[in-house]
């Protein structure tokens, strides 16, 4: 004997129901965990297509000013059964930093991070030095609370770029005198996408982005200022990659000290013994 339509419609009902909650709700079952509740809907990440920008206004230094490094990522996460809070967010570390200013024939100064320069660490935390481990904690975070009873749904997003002022004339000397000649700067990064158990600590990594941002500026010191520098590498920079595969955090890139204050400024001169121009702030 066949199903009358209204029993068939019913099936199907129950196995939506089935497949929406993964259990029918008159039978006990196991609650979901927030590993499984949340869904990355969608993630985007790219450099601006715009060129490194000069900016010469200033006798004491030059400035420039990078395209930024944007990521986002939309989010779903379905109601949440426990009593527990989770953060959603963007996390930055950087892996590598090359940043040189040379001087002609006199030597170069560099801005440095001596544990990852000499390979103690393998990345250091890029947070903003307040929010650890987030990069920040207006657009790049989102905190759910659970118990929630229905379907939550946002979007969490960053940008980074490098606005410097690099002074004309060498940093240890008393003559502000025009004397630089190239800029160089080669700076890596791994961004990650985590939810974060604020009682546990317990930490999902739910995407990984790894990106890189050069540049060289060449100067010439005797012509006059608003002329004397002029951008030769890259036009435009290499686009992010979202990884297929995500990548572990290095404890050291949760945690104190951040790369902004734990970088130095060095002079090292062609001849003689380098020196600290400005220690760290950790």
């Amino acid at each position: 004997m066949r199903p009358s339509l209204s029993e068939t419609l019913t099936f199907f009902r129950i196995l939506q129901i089935i497949d929406a909650m993964g259990c029918i709700q008159s039978i006990s079952c196991k609650p979901r965990s927030f590993r499984e509740s949340i869904i990355v809907l969608e993630v985007s990440s790219s450099i601006d297509s715009n060129p490194t920008s000069i900016d010469e206004s200033s006798n004491v230094v030059l400035r420039y000013r990078t395209p930024h490094f944007r990521a986002s990522a939309r989010v779903l996460v379905l109601p949440v059964a426990r009593k527990e809070t989770w953060t959603v967010g963007w996390i930055q570390a950087c892996n590598h930093m090359e940043f040189h200013n040379t001087y002609g024939n006199k030597g170069m100064s560099s801005w440095e991070l001596p544990d990852l320069r000499d390979g103690k660490i393998e990345a250091i935390s890029d947070s903003d030095g307040v929010n650890y481990p987030w990069y920040g904690n207006t657009t790049e975070t989102c905190t759910v609370a659970g118990p929630t009873r229905r379907d939550t749904r946002f979007t969490v997003s960053m940008n980074d770029n490098f606005y410097p002022s690099v002074t004309w004339g060498i940093p240890v000397g008393d003559s502000e005198a025009s004397q630089l000649t190239s800029i160089r700067r080669d700076q890596s990064f791994t961004t990650w996408l985590v939810a974060l158990n604020q009682a546990s600590g317990e930490t999902v990594v739910l995407r990984t982005v790894r990106w890189r941002m050069r540049l060289h500026i060449q100067v010439d010191p005797d012509e006059p200022l608003g002329r004397r520098a002029r951008l030769t590498e890259p036009l435009a920079q290499e686009q992010p990659e979202v990884l297929v595969r995500n990548e572990p955090i290095p404890s050291n890139a949760t945690v104190k000290p951040n790369a902004n204050d734990a970088q130095v400024l060095m002079w090292r001169p062609r001849f003689g013994e380098p020196m600290v121009v400005i220690p760290s702030k950790y």
